[in-house]
């Protein structure tokens, strides 16, 4: 599966790095280097989307970091334990859903996806930091 033109353009219109790759039917997009908010032990980390058969009507879940992030004072973020293997890689994942109706079919993709993961992002960092 390629990714749909609306995800293509809004990365060639920001010049957001990523790479498109598929195992086991499955597209995955990894953005190398990944900047992570303040809070954090470490700037930035490759970071991974995978994205299931039927994407952008089955919206993306969850998200993976290789290396592993931390927060800045040593702590983990919550649901962020499981080690999975993907693309010869060991990531850590971070297991986030949507609630019912916060995707929207048609409306949704990339762009709204990272929107939310950056937000998870600043508020993990800002609960859990102190």
């Amino acid at each position: 599966m390629s990714l749909p033109a609306s995800d293509l353009a809004f990365l060639a219109e920001r010049g957001i790095a990523h790479q498109v790759v598929t195992e086991a039917n499955v597209t995955s997009v990894i953005f190398p280097g990944y900047l992570l908010p303040s809070g954090y032990d470490r700037d930035t980390a490759d970071l991974l989307i995978r994205l299931m058969p039927g994407y952008p009507d089955v919206p993306p879940d969850m998200w993976w970091f290789d290396p592993a992030v931390r927060l800045a004072n040593g702590g983990a973020v919550q649901a962020t334990e499981s080690v999975e293997q993907h693309h010869g890689r060991q990531w850590q994942r971070w297991s986030r859903h949507f609630t019912p109706g916060q995707w929207i079919s048609g409306v949704d993709g990339l762009e709204s996806f990272l929107a939310l993961l950056r937000a998870e992002l600043r508020r993990c960092a800002g609960a859990l930091a102190g």
